[in-house]
């Protein structure tokens, strides 16, 4: 299965895909490189969608189950190169550890994912039943799931498997995500002559207050539904001598499973209506952030900011499957939850496919300086991925 030759080759592809910076809309250079490593490596066929993802196919000579790997192209941005002691671009190599934006975040698993459908395949001459699909997902740091919308509506696959940080752990659950704004609507005024208007920024600050007497929703597993505040802002800015008459205050929201919009949004609305009822000078409205970003490919990516939470019973016959493969392979994983929001938030959270994590590396590395992936945990999790094929195309 992984020969020293097949090492080489997945640490060479690897340090390319870190070389080729890709900031969320600009993932175009790593869609590059998959192409290069699929044509070599005998791949069926490589779709790119009209969002810019990277579909890659492997055909089974046999009718059976579609696997999907998913694993997005995209990083957070490097705002000072300075402060990094190794190049963030430049995958180099020290101690054991390949350093570099997107090492474990998750150029390292989509590299391994990719290598071991590859190997997979020669090693049972294609004679397999199903399909394996490995997708380099665009935009994923400012949407999670969105982009991942067109590879289900293309794949319509029987598992995913996501490749996010797990330190070679079994993820089967996560908590989701929402983003929710509130504004507050006041009266413009000179601020020498205050009481002509209606502050709106006085008026936010009574609705924080009963913002955070509001209890959270809880589940056994994901814990808390916590609903944070993150960021306040008022119009006009700068306001000097301008009584402000607009407020927003954004929140981020954990979203447990089962919750919906309207569930989510129905507490915050029942609380403003009462505060309104109570003061008649507070106009206020909740509503879910809408944002959109451009893709390289030109095209307009949007949504709502509310991505759901799932959660998979380890019991399942799934899950279990893969636990045993992963033992086979002398590895010892638990099985756990993400601590933070993934693709799964459409794969499991709205279209209810199977899901479930499996990734090298450390969660807590994620966006950090001087990030980097074990080459330990590259080579054991190509390895994973390979006992993931056989457990579940069969």
């Amino acid at each position: 299965m992984l020969t020293k030759e097949r090492e080489e080759r997945l640490v060479d592809f690897c340090r390319k895909m870190i070389q080729a910076k890709s900031y969320s809309g600009e993932e175009n250079l790593v869609v590059e490189e998959m192409k290069k490593f699929c044509d070599a490596e005998g791949f069926t066929d490589v779709h790119v969608d009209r969002y810019g993802n990277c579909i890659c196919h492997i055909k089974g000579k046999r009718p059976g189950t579609k696997v999907l790997f998913d694993g997005h192209m995209d990083t957070v941005p490097v705002p000072d190169p300075s402060a990094w002691k190794h190049d963030p671009f430049g995958a180099e190599i020290v101690d054991g550890k390949m350093y570099g934006r997107g090492t474990s975040d998750m150029k390292g698993a989509l590299s391994a994912m990719l290598a071991a459908a590859a190997y997979y395949a020669k090693d049972c001459d294609y004679d397999f039943p199903g399909d394996i699909y490995v997708a380099g997902v665009v935009h994923e740091e400012c949407f999670e799931g969105v982009a991942a919308r067109e590879i289900s509506a293309y794949v319509k696959p029987d598992y995913v498997i996501i490749g996010e940080a797990s330190q070679l752990n079994i993820k089967i659950g996560q908590r989701g995500r929402a983003e929710i704004q509130v504004e507050t609507f006041g009266k413009p005024a000179h601020s020498a002559s205050p009481q002509e208007g209606v502050n709106a920024v006085y008026k936010m600050c009574k609705v924080v207050e009963a913002i955070r007497g509001l209890a959270p929703t809880n589940h056994p597993v994901l814990g808390d539904g916590i609903l944070e505040l993150v960021d306040i802002k008022s119009s006009p800015y700068p306001g000097a001598s301008v009584v402000p008459d607009y407020c927003r205050a954004t929140y981020d929201r954990r979203l447990l499973v089962g919750e919906t919009k309207e569930s989510v949004l129905a507490p915050l609305q029942e609380l403003l209506d009462r505060l309104m009822e109570e003061d008649p000078e507070l106009k206020a409205k909740v509503s879910f952030v809408e944002w959109q970003e451009k893709c390289y490919t030109g095209e307009t990516i949007e949504s709502e900011r509310f991505f759901p939470g799932w959660l998979f019973d380890e019991k399942e016959d799934f899950v279990q499957d893969v636990y045993h493969e992963m033992k086979e392979l002398g590895l010892n994983p638990s099985i756990t939850n993400y601590n933070f929001c993934t693709n799964g938030s459409h794969y499991a959270g709205e279209a209810g496919i199977r899901t479930m994590g499996i990734g090298p590396s450390k969660e807590i590395l994620a966006h950090t300086i001087d990030k980097y992936i074990e080459i330990e945990q590259l080579l054991k999790v190509m390895q994973c991925y390979y006992g993931a094929m056989r457990a579940l195309l069969k």
